[in-house]
């Protein structure tokens, strides 16, 4: 698909980030797009931010939904081939994410549920939402985010990540499948997994928002006892004591680390908007977004065995500037 002009293109989480310069980009090039967030303030920055370089006669259409919710993934479909006037579309960005979850064993259940749900269940939902409006194009393309943490499940030797990693594992693994599957049944379809590395988004706020159900930035009881708890395994884990941190502490902590993560990443959200509609354009199933993920990907597959070891951390920190270990 070298050319977007006059394609449907439907986006999950378009409301920020990487999900927001996709719909800029594609409606930039006469591309008609149709975008679901949980937040439909978010969306309706986006949407002015398209409409204000749409060429006439682009369409650009938003609709609030969750996409771990089936029901509210085919209520989604449903208004698309509506307000979009359309029974097909050719480019399907299965984009919507979260962090967190935390760790398997010391974890909680719900937030851990929650995050696999979003992540993983996100994307097969919204391919099986989509499939048949790609399924009556005569092309289309399906990309789905996955992350570096889908083939090296870590963010450091002292934080468990396995809810987030798993999903993003899971992601990659049914892309790789669908390469297969669609050939056969589908070929006029392609796919792609997209592995960004760190990326200026709001992901660390907005998943906060997403897991507590509040857009209130005063952060409940509960969130503040978790967070509490990790920061006392990190803090143990150099040798000092976290029992003192007062909440004003914890909730200035948190904040900082959200704007530490967007805005002082390697690489934008609209760069790396371009390096994935590049990567469809050129018919790429595996598409890194990053020098860091570039890195760690040649890094792993050179040693694989010693992935996880604290060697491996201190040699990805120099390679990338990474503040690895939490």
């Amino acid at each position: 698909m070298k050319d977007f002009t006059g394609k449907f293109a439907v986006i999950t989480g378009g409301g920020t980030g990487m999900g927001r310069e996709l719909a800029r980009q594609l409606v930039a090039e006469g591309c008609n797009v149709a975008m679901c967030d949980v937040s439909a303030a978010n969306m309706a920055v986006t949407r002015t931010l398209c409409e204000a370089d749409a060429p006439q006669g682009t369409r650009v259409t938003t609709f609030v939904a969750d996409v771990s919710d089936e029901a509210a993934m085919m209520a989604f479909q449903a208004a698309v081939a509506k307000d979009q006037d359309t029974d097909k579309i050719h480019l399907l960005f299965n984009n919507a994410g979260i962090g967190g979850g935390g760790g398997f064993v010391n974890g909680d259940r719900e937030g851990w549920d929650r995050t696999f749900a979003i992540c993983w269940g996100g994307v097969y939902n919204g391919c099986r939402a989509f499939l048949p409006m790609l399924m009556v194009a005569d092309e289309g393309h399906i990309v789905n985010t996955s992350s570096v943490n889908g083939f090296w499940a870590s963010l450091g030797p002292h934080t468990s990540h396995t809810a987030y990693a798993a999903a993003k594992f899971a992601v990659k693994g049914f892309t790789e499948a669908l390469i297969t599957d669609l050939r056969l049944n589908a070929p006029h379809i392609k796919c792609s997994v997209v592995m960004p590395g760190h990326i200026g988004t709001e992901i660390v706020a907005n998943s906060r928002k997403v897991l507590t159900g509040s857009d209130d930035e005063t952060l409940s009881a509960g969130a503040i006892a978790q967070a509490r708890t990790r920061m006392a395994e990190l803090l143990g884990a150099v040798g000092s004591d976290g029992s003192s941190v007062s909440d004003e502490q914890i909730q200035a902590f948190i904040a900082e680390a959200a704007r530490r993560f967007r805005d002082d990443a390697p690489m934008t959200a609209a760069a790396a908007a371009t390096v994935i509609l590049d990567g469809v354009k050129a018919e790429r199933w595996r598409i890194l977004v990053g020098d860091d993920a570039l890195a760690l990907d040649s890094m792993v597959r050179a040693n694989p065995e010693s992935a996880y070891e604290p060697a491996f951390f201190a040699e990805l920190a120099t390679q990338t500037g990474w503040r690895v270990g939490g």
